[in-house]
């Protein structure tokens, strides 16, 4: 998805949802995990591991070999709200793992230093 089409304005909408407690809307919900899988493409491009954040989308970022087919050796699958805070730095990787709010496998997968991802204004455009 080219970045035009990224909505940055629903970041920090849902983080204001998180910080007073309430549900953040689905289209909000959807926009900020969309813009923060593309913030992460950017910071860890590649295709060495492949990122489910269902139902809202999927990536596949880290330099690394490619799969070509089949299910991919490296997968991270996680929830939006869980991305959220992963990708925004309100939830940290090894709490996220330990809590089970991730579930991964393969030796690439762990996502860690490159998260959180969640750029300021002005890292926006590379």
């Amino acid at each position: 998805m080219p970045e035009r089409h990224v909505n940055w304005d629903a970041v920090p909408v849902v983080l204001e949802d998180f910080e007073v407690g309430r549900e953040p809307a689905r289209e909000s919900l959807r926009d900020a995990v969309r813009a923060l899988l593309w913030a992460l493409a950017q910071r860890a491009p590649g295709r060495s591991v492949e990122l489910r954040v269902p139902p809202y989308g999927a990536i596949q970022c880290v330099e690394g070999p490619r799969h070509t087919r089949g299910t991919p050796p490296n997968v991270v699958e996680t929830d939006p709200i869980t991305f959220v805070k992963l990708a925004t730095g309100i939830l940290n990787w090894a709490d996220a793992l330990t809590s089970g709010k991730i579930a991964m496998s393969g030796i690439r997968a762990d996502l860690s230093s490159y998260l959180p991802c969640w750029p300021e204004k002005s890292e926006k455009t590379p």
